[in-house]
């Protein structure tokens, strides 16, 4: 039999993949390695070199499609069915137990005997639509708005953990659902090297997840690693219990994280609750609470869902992490309508698993009811565990010459004097020629929610403000190649798509360019 595999390249290639995608089961979804990454490395560049040589070997479910093909135009669109519903938040045990109370009114007959329900812990990720047939990876899907999302299948395709072909046990047809993320390892790898190359540092892996798996090339997906948890059966087999679904995913080789718990009651969901508070902090990705749900299917039909979110589920949010710091400096940043925004610089701080070094202010009102003075003492904490809010200031330790800080007579950006219009708390530099202003004006303009312009992050703008390429939204649709791909790092390619996401977005609905331009 070794000899027919080394004899014949189809057989060889058949068993490569076998071999591969079996270790990275086990190294991804079960931990429990049995090869050497050099070991593992070695089989794989063995396939991709047969694929090479022979592209007829090729296969929809290779390992192979994991490192990534060349970049597409854009997204197309899919519709989601069933929809993929967000959740109610509860923020304390006394908000859960409301939400149980309401479910014993729905289902007093059930109540009477105890609710059965099934906790997870909700990874801070990018949820996602996976769709086999024949027990191959077909499609897969962001949220988007939960009724239709973007299709990345090529990108999802590069996350090892997620199984490209099921085993002969699986059902031909399955949608599953889960969530992508970016382990922190991998999230701590990529600030380093962003700060060795003097770029700014990531706020978060959830952030950078998103923006990664929106990558229209989806070699730069694989290169960023990303990890996933797949947590539903959507459509296929019928199952009694959500936690048999559960079970079976397991089976069928895909990444179910083995914290998850059957309770009876719910006292065994707080005890679930007050088990993790702690310990997911030394777990390898973000998780920011715990998802309970009803565990009998029949049951949450009959339940229901309200417009937004079903009945039968829940999530509970631990409450945020907070830190002291030291303010080392105010600066004021000037928006998209001209508005002047106090931000508060300090020395950087660990909060909710990622450091952060500065928190807006809102506004003049909000600075003064704080009195946040630069030497101050400050309790820092994460809104939603990802946007650094200042709650308090230790008056305590307060240095004794400190000065209360007053807004600029002038904008900081362009000099222009500042106007403070009656009835109104906020600050505005009114000069429309203001580069601030125009900076952010196109930032708003080319976001995911208004025209969706790939290519286009702070630095690339602020780079083609600066050079005076761009000075308003139509200079947008005049740029030329040559003179992009001039600019320091650019290049061509990334000339070219920018130019091909531009011609783009001339197709987009109405609404978003009324959003887009404010």
């Amino acid at each position: 039999m070794k000899a027919a595999r080394e004899s014949n390249p189809a057989s060889r290639a058949a068993w490569l993949r076998g071999e591969v995608q079996r270790h990275e089961r086990l190294y991804y979804a079960l931990g429990k390695p049995e090869i050497s990454d050099r070991e593992f490395d070695r089989l794989m560049a063995e396939l991709v070199a047969l694929e090479a040589a022979s592209p007829e070997l090729v296969t929809a479910d290779s390992p192979t499609r994991r490192v990534g093909g060349e970049p597409v135009s854009g997204f197309a669109m899919v519709l989601h069915e069933p929809p993929m519903m967000s959740l109610d938040n509860t923020y304390n045990l006394e908000e859960l137990r409301e939400w149980a109370a309401r479910l014993e009114r729905l289902a007093p007959t059930e109540a009477a005997v105890g609710f059965g329900f099934v906790a997870e812990l909700k990874v801070d990720g990018v949820s996602t639509s996976l769709l086999y047939e024949d027990g191959v990876l077909v499609r897969g899907a962001t949220r988007g708005n939960g009724m239709v999302g973007d299709d990345v299948t090529e990108n999802l395709r590069t996350v090892r953990a997620l199984p490209l072909r099921l085993p002969p046990t699986a059902p031909r047809h399955l949608l599953v659902r889960g969530e992508v993320f970016m382990p922190r390892s991998e999230f701590e790898r990529v600030n380093r090297e962003r700060e060795a190359a003097g770029e700014s540092l990531y706020a978060n892996p959830r952030n950078v997840t998103a923006g990664s798996i929106r990558q229209l090339d989806s070699r730069q997906v694989a290169s960023r690693r990303l990890s996933a948890v797949v947590y539903q059966v959507a459509d296929g087999p019928h199952f009694a219990k959500h936690s048999e679904g559960l079970e079976r995913l397991g089976e069928w080789g895909f990444p179910v994280h083995d914290s998850w718990r059957r309770c009876r009651g719910l006292a065994e969901v707080e005890a679930f609750i007050a088990d993790w508070r702690e310990r997911r902090h030394g777990l390898g990705f973000e998780t920011d609470g715990v998802v309970v749900k009803i565990d009998d299917l029949a049951l949450r039909e009959r339940l229901g869902v309200t417009a937004k979110a079903p009945r039968w589920a829940v999530a509970y949010k631990y409450e945020p992490e907070q830190a002291e710091t030291v303010v080392r400096g105010i600066l004021v940043q000037v928006g998209r309508t001209g508005v002047l925004t106090p931000v508060a610089e300090f020395d950087p701080v660990l909060v909710a698993g990622s450091t952060v070094r500065r928190a807006t202010l809102h506004n003049y009102e909000d600075l003064s009811r704080k009195d946040v003075r630069v030497g101050d003492t400050v309790v820092i904490e994460k809104a939603g565990e990802v946007i650094p809010r200042v709650v308090e200031v230790r008056l305590d330790r307060r240095p004794e010459k400190s000065q209360p800080f007053e807004m600029p007579t002038h904008c900081p950006e362009c000099g222009e004097a500042v106007v403070r219009f009656d009835g109104e708390v906020a600050t505005r530099c009114v000069n429309p020629e203001c580069p601030a202003v125009r900076q952010e004006t196109i930032r708003h303009f080319v976001s995911r929610n208004a025209m969706d312009i790939e290519g286009l992050g702070d630095e690339r703008i602020a780079q083609l403000v600066a050079a005076g390429m761009v000075t308003d939204i139509p200079g947008l649709y005049r740029l030329e190649r040559q003179t992009l791909a001039a600019l320091p790092s650019w290049g061509e390619k990334s000339a070219d798509n920018l130019l091909a996401s531009l011609a783009e977005s001339r197709q987009r609905p109405l609404a978003r360019l009324l959003f887009g331009l404010g």
